[in-house]
């Protein structure tokens, strides 16, 4: 029982000499101040994003064209709240002093809405990126085997939606968007670069794209 209680005490001494190095260690802290994005959130957005890029090959299956609508819009709706609160959270971080009384929740629904529609566009995108592979790869079978396995792909899909957050100003986002894809892929792309269509990445553990990159269409990128 002694040794129990020493043990309680002994812990309850630790946590107070953690807490105490919140103060000394300030910077890596984010205490008594508005809530950041959840990473957990922004990689399950990017879950939803893929789902409605590339139906069929995610976690709804048995879809088809009499049923997909209807799995496509409960997933607009849910994604249009969910972007435009983690967006919000994003705004408010990084605003200025002067810029607390923002309308951050009608500039965030605004950048959440002008995302959702590109998703046409940024689907006729990904679609020659897919080809750029099949063609640019002997060992590619068909596009089931690129969409479900080749790394490079999954790296671009999250880089192409990244990029357009950081070009409609969305701080930390982006960042956070393309680091995850990063430590899931090994390929590290800046969402800053500007990437054109039909890119390919093969074997693309280690490959680095920085955020002054600029690469043309149809390029394709072989790591030994």
């Amino acid at each position: 029982m002694a040794a129990d209680v020493s043990h309680k005490e002994s812990l309850a001494a630790l946590t107070d000499t953690i807490v105490k190095s919140y103060v000394e260690c300030g910077g890596i802290n984010h205490l008594g101040h508005s809530s950041l994005p959840s990473y957990r959130e922004v990689v399950d957005i990017l879950g939803d994003l893929r789902e409605i890029f590339y139906p069929g090959f995610g976690r709804r299956q048995n879809l088809h064209i009499g049923n997909v609508a209807y799995h496509v819009g409960e997933l607009i709706y849910s994604l249009s709240d969910r972007l435009t609160e983690q967006i919000v959270r994003a705004l408010r971080h990084d605003c200025k002093a002067k810029d607390l009384e923002s309308d951050f929740e009608g500039q965030a629904q605004q950048v959440a809405t002008q995302l959702l529609h590109q998703i046409p566009e940024l689907r006729k995108i990904l679609e020659s990126d897919v080809n750029a592979a099949f063609e640019g790869d002997p060992a590619a079978k068909n596009f089931n085997e690129i969409l479900f396995c080749y790394p490079g792909l999954s790296a671009v899909t999250v880089y192409r939606i990244a990029h357009e957050l950081y070009l409609l100003g969305v701080p930390l986002i982006p960042r956070m968007m393309t680091e995850y894809a990063h430590r899931e892929t090994g390929i590290d792309i800046h969402p800053g670069a500007t990437i054109g269509r039909r890119f390919f990445i093969d074997h693309g553990t280690g490959v680095v794209i920085g955020e002054t990159t600029h690469i043309g269409d149809g390029v394709k990128i072989i790591r030994a």
